[in-house]
């Protein structure tokens, strides 16, 4: 099943920007350089993975052109990298559009192209959100929240709950709904979801629809340094930094125990993209509170673990993915009891695609 057209001014939009992707990957496909598309594509996925954006452009063009999926992923990818010389947000668009248009409805078991389906509605999801002025695509918020809800749902991707729950939290594009919001807030961050762990924490140390909670929100944080991926990481270390220079010396103490044991039962390996020999040095900029202390991006020093405190309702396997928690368990991450439901967002045996935007 397609996914069925209702946007007049979003299909113009596409439009437009076919004709600029579709004489782009021409140029590159008019000489063959490749002995198949399989293989420009091979070679297309491993310069992106360097790094080499320019070795990487005309092998994913030309698969592109070929209708290789995986390469119509990566090349809008890497034109939707805003931190590179061939960022191109209109290619990017069309591209993303491209796989919604067709894989909508990929079967979601289908590890070889539902993760990549799902972050293209995502990535999607964000340009409809905000507009796109060089195309005429207009902010259209309450549809951006129809492709977010459909990853979310259908494809149970994270990255999409995510930005969803963002929405619901501040009823942008959609009713709000604050129990819900905090609920898909709470799996993802006990699942080692990096943002959703910082985006909780600084609702923490805000006391904005969360309890005031100081050590919370440092430790929360804490362990979403470590789980940063990169595209990521900078504005997560922001708000680290604001809650640690902002955190009382009790509090850092507090901290310390708690961070050594929600790295391992919240942590999460992030996803690790070498570009060069060069990414072998930390690049991380040095930081510093306004009184010129020094930010440590760690905290998970070895030390023992803070006194019991009383857990505030514990999370069941649906929620963090282990077994349920002991009685004395020390603090779980997110204090709200959750609403009712499962932790899994898979809404099977209902049908995602009908009515899905275009």
């Amino acid at each position: 099943m397609r996914i069925s057209r209702r946007r007049r001014g979003l299909a113009a939009a596409a439009c437009f920007a076919a004709a600029a992707v579709a004489g782009s990957m021409a140029s590159h496909a008019a000489v063959p350089q490749f002995v198949s598309p399989e293989e420009a594509q091979r070679q297309g996925v491993s310069a992106y993975n360097g790094g080499y954006y320019e070795i990487a452009i005309p092998a994913l063009e030309h698969a592109a052109a070929k209708d290789m999926f995986l390469a119509q992923y990566y090349l809008a990818r890497l034109y939707a990298d805003s931190n590179s010389a061939y960022t191109d947000h209109a290619k990017a668009y069309m591209l993303y559009q491209k796989i919604a248009n067709e894989y909508a409805d990929a079967d979601p078991e289908d590890e070889t192209r539902a993760p990549y389906v799902a972050r293209a509605l995502t990535a999607l999801a964000g340009y409809v959100r905000l507009g796109l002025p060089e195309i005429g695509l207009r902010p259209n918020p309450s549809l951006a929240a129809e492709y977010l809800n459909h990853a979310a749902l259908f494809f149970n991707n994270e990255d999409a709950q995510f930005e969803l729950a963002k929405l619901q939290l501040h009823g942008d594009g959609l009713a709000p709904d604050v129990a819900r919001a905090k609920h898909l807030l709470a799996i993802i961050a006990q699942k080692g979801h990096a943002g959703a762990q910082a985006f909780l924490a600084d609702l923490y140390w805000r006391g904005k629809f969360m309890p005031n909670d100081p050590v919370r929100a440092l430790a929360l944080i804490s362990v979403a340094v470590r789980n940063a991926p990169a595209q990521d990481r900078v504005w997560i270390e922001d708000i680290y930094q604001n809650i640690y220079c902002g955190a009382s010396a009790d509090v850092r103490n507090q901290v310390t125990g708690m961070v050594v044991e929600w790295n391992t039962r919240y942590g999460r390996k992030p996803e690790v993209r070498d570009r060069s020999s060069l990414s072998l040095l930390d690049q991380s900029p040095r930081r510093t509170c306004a009184n010129g202390e020094l930010v440590p991006l760690r905290l998970e020093q070895e030390a023992s673990p803070p006194p019991q405190m009383e857990a505030l309702g514990r999370p069941g396997p649906e929620q963090n993915g282990n077994a349920p928690l002991a009685a004395n368990a020390s603090p779980q991450m997110i204090t709200d009891a959750p609403v009712a439901g499962s932790g899994e967002f898979r809404n099977v045996g209902a049908s995602t695609t009908e009515g899905l935007p275009r």
